[in-house]
């Protein structure tokens, strides 16, 4: 008789695999959980692996290579830069991902830095807990209704952060690179004009080559010394030296941040200590009802590969 086939798990941030035990076991195969994530580690455990499944780790080519027998590796979440997927696909591998399993929750994340933000809701929760009551004490605030909330990026996310936006009465523009508005009617206008209109610029775009850093010191020299920066995309799209450089001069009145490069981000630097700085642990992807979507798609991806069907959202076909 064969051996079963085994997945291995490189990460996860819940704090069991039950639900992915009990649909992969019914398809006949053994769980093998990465006791650490670094690439030794998994170097070692994607010998055996018929699929990897990873949250945030590393799957590099040389993890890849270490997989003769691996016939999936399926992202627990949407953005696919943590895998190499060119290097997947060059190995018979297919990668998959789940695009739309937390929409809402990221959307509404960003919407609620923005509202942080403009209320200095933020600053007056640090200043209060610390004994501090004393309204003149925080930056000036206005009225949000009729101020601009520039959009870099248009995906699933984008388009409803821009549809919760407008209902809170803010004029939405957009950037992307294609140039598309992706069906939303919305004002699409420059990189340039992006920079210079927003009153909050909110980050939708994927990591890539051309994106990394995309929010450096060139592009905070173009925005508002009044507007504030949101990102619930990727740690990697900002230069956070760069971002404290124009928050320590007085350049940018605040920023909301959930991703960091790297993760988890050193706590004790002045970026992340700053006031006008609101700072949550990755969490804009979480509610009970987004991770019991997302670990049910995982799992029912890799069980539908052991069974010799074609899972969904495969983005290497």
């Amino acid at each position: 008789m064969s051996a079963p086939p085994r997945v291995l798990i490189t990460d996860h941030p819940w704090p069991d695999l039950e639900i992915e035990r009990g649909i992969l076991e019914a398809a006949g195969a053994v769980l093998d959980e990465a006791p650490n994530d670094d690439e030794e580690t998994l170097v070692r455990l994607a010998a055996e692996a018929t699929a990897i499944a990873t949250c945030w780790a590393a799957v590099t080519e040389r993890v890849l290579s270490a997989a003769p027998r691996c016939r999936l590796v399926a992202r627990m979440g949407i953005g696919l830069d943590n895998i190499d997927v060119a290097a997947a696909t060059r190995l018979g591998m297919l990668v998959t991902n789940v695009p739309d399993y937390c929409i809402e929750e990221v959307s509404d994340h960003a919407v609620a830095l923005l509202l942080a933000l403009a209320r200095n809701i933020g600053y007056f929760h640090q200043a209060s807990k610390g004994g501090e009551y004393h309204l003149s004490a925080a930056p000036p605030m206005r009225r949000l209704k009729g101020r601009t909330l520039g959009l870099l990026g248009l995906g699933r996310i984008g388009r409803l952060t821009a549809r919760k936006g407008a209902g809170l009465g803010l004029r939405v523009i957009a950037h992307t690179a294609s140039g598309s508005d992706h069906g939303t009617g919305l004002p699409m206008v420059s990189w340039e004009q992006l920079l210079a209109e927003s009153d909050f610029l909110s980050l939708h775009a994927p990591l890539t080559p051309q994106t990394r850093r995309i929010i450096n010191a060139q592009a905070l020299s173009r925005m508002k010394p009044t507007a504030c920066l949101i990102n619930t995309s990727r740690g990697g799209l900002v230069d956070e030296a760069a971002l404290w450089e124009v928050l320590r001069e007085n350049r940018l009145a605040g920023a909301g941040l959930d991703v960091f490069d790297p993760e988890p981000p050193d706590l004790t630097r002045p970026l992340f200590r700053d006031p006008r700085v609101i700072v949550t642990p990755h969490a804009a992807f979480v509610s009970e009802e987004s991770l019991v979507d997302l670990r049910i798609r995982v799992a029912r991806q890799i069980a539908d590969v052991l069974s010799g069907r074609t899972p969904e959202n495969v983005v290497n076909r």
